[in-house]
């Protein structure tokens, strides 16, 4: 089964439970999967539906600090729990000794040596750990690796 077919399943699942957050959230995810399908023309696979569903819970994580500063505790738990059922549907989180074997790897196929190489080297770790690991330490683990 996709990822795009389980999403559906599970939006079904959600109205028939009526689960409003789950349904809200998988909603946001199934109209930014068909919005991009639509303005590309393209069937997204399901690490394109992946890409998104990351895209989705960075802006979430992003806002969170700005909920915690409100002080409204409804939102940021509500908040959270959008961001638990985003996780539900990416590939397991690589584990920074793993990004940073992988970022290793990766600088000595390109021969990268200095901090000028980052993008390089970012776009190429980039394509290998889609959607399991967030781009923030990603970055630090290229930094530290090229210092």
């Amino acid at each position: 089964m996709s990822l795009k077919e389980a999403l559906f399943e599970d939006l079904k699942n959600a109205m028939r439970d009526k689960n409003t957050l789950r349904k809200n959230t998988i909603q946001s995810i199934r109209t930014a999967v068909l919005q991009v399908e639509k303005d590309d023309q393209v069937e997204l696979s399901d690490e394109g539906v992946i890409s998104i569903i990351a895209s989705q819970l960075k802006k979430r994580k992003a806002a969170l600090p700005e909920y915690e500063k409100s002080g409204r505790e409804e939102l940021i738990l509500e908040l959270k729990n959008e961001i638990e059922i985003l996780m539900e549907y990416l590939p397991e989180q690589l584990s920074e000794e793993e990004i940073t074997a992988i970022v290793k790897q990766i600088v000595d196929e390109l021969g990268a040596s200095t901090m000028k190489d980052m993008g390089k080297v970012m776009s190429a770790v980039g394509a290998k750990v889609n959607g399991r690991a967030d781009n923030k330490i990603v970055s630090q683990i290229v930094r530290n690796v090229l210092a």
